[in-house]
């Protein structure tokens, strides 16, 4: 009696247990280790919850599942702060990793800062290089690799054009925290430039900014363009309810933010992203190959999508072709 009372007290503590990791998950593609295959120890450390980045992520384990890769997955998310980016980095840093997976510009910056001898995936980072990721996205030359999210902003604009012809000003809104946004700011200016359109940098510095910045473009404004930031992501909610209820068209730069209530977007898929993630760390961890001599991977125009948002549409009174 007193050995089964044990057993389901040992039960209830490791349900318990399990419950109280918190972000900290486990998958391994096959649980059976005795064969002796290598179960190579992965550390993912993923910025904010948004579907782009979620993509991301699953995108990058089904890939190594698929292949037939043994790995244990310690998942962790930073649920947007940059101090929590660097709390995991240090923790990832005393955790005997095979690789990491960093989703996302500023979780990168803080694994690549803290990971000094672990080969790091990237994804989700729209210029490795210019974000002081890598010394060359041509040949990295440190422990770094990544899959690029550079979103095809020429195209968006082309959309832009089409879809709202008698636009003349474009608010581009982003947050001034993330590199990435800001290189994406710049091509939208040019962009916008050349197409003989104005165009208006809005910046948040974090979430709490987004509906009084967003407020602030109403009547200023002919368009929104937003590129493929993780701020105004994850909170897009807010973003598409003001521009909608003000009949203010929105850009994006990806389609989970058309799902959230976006207008457009002609951008890439997170989810391949994330395979092509996989397919660097197999060339890692299976491979052998220094991650300073793999050339960061850019999505191909078969990976970019057209959506369109047609309940968006109706409340904006525009009709698509």
């Amino acid at each position: 009696m007193i050995k089964k009372i044990f057993i389901s007290f040992l039960s209830v503590v490791i349900v318990i247990s399990l419950f109280a990791c918190g972000n900290k998950q486990v998958i391994t593609a096959n649980q059976s280790t005795s064969t002796g295959e290598k179960v190579y120890k992965i550390g993912t450390l993923q910025l904010v919850q948004h579907a782009a980045l979620d993509a991301s992520y699953n995108g990058f384990v089904d890939y190594l599942n698929e292949k037939g890769i043994k790995f244990s997955m310690d998942f962790q998310n930073a649920s947007g702060e940059q101090s929590a980016c660097e709390t995991i980095a240090e923790k990832f840093a005393n955790d005997n990793l095979d690789l990491c997976y960093a989703i996302a510009t500023p979780a990168a910056q803080s694994v690549n800062s803290h990971l000094e001898n672990v080969p790091i995936v990237a994804s989700a980072v729209t210029d490795p290089a210019a974000s002081g990721l890598c010394k060359a996205n041509e040949k990295p030359q440190g422990m770094l690799t990544a899959a690029s999210d550079l979103t095809p902003v020429e195209a968006q604009f082309d959309l832009l054009v089409e879809l709202i012809p008698n636009a003349k000003n474009v608010g581009i809104l982003y947050c001034s925290a993330e590199a990435n946004s800001k290189i994406q700011s710049d091509m939208a200016i040019k962009a916008a430039k050349s197409r003989n359109l104005n165009a208006v940098e809005y910046t948040v510095v974090n979430s709490n900014d987004i509906q009084t910045v967003v407020e602030s473009m109403i009547g200023k404004v002919d368009v929104v363009y937003v590129p493929t930031d993780n701020v105004i992501s994850a909170g897009f909610d807010t973003v598409a309810t003001i521009c909608n209820e003000n009949k203010l068209p929105t850009i994006v730069g990806e389609e989970g933010m058309v799902d959230k209530g976006g207008f457009a977007t002609y951008g890439i898929d997170y989810y391949s992203l994330g395979r092509v993630a996989g397919e660097l760390a197999e060339s890692i961890l299976v491979d052998n190959v220094k991650p300073g001599d793999i050339a960061v991977r850019y999505l191909s125009a078969d990976d970019c999508k057209r959506k369109i948002n047609n309940d968006t549409a109706k409340i904006l009174g525009i009709e698509v072709k």
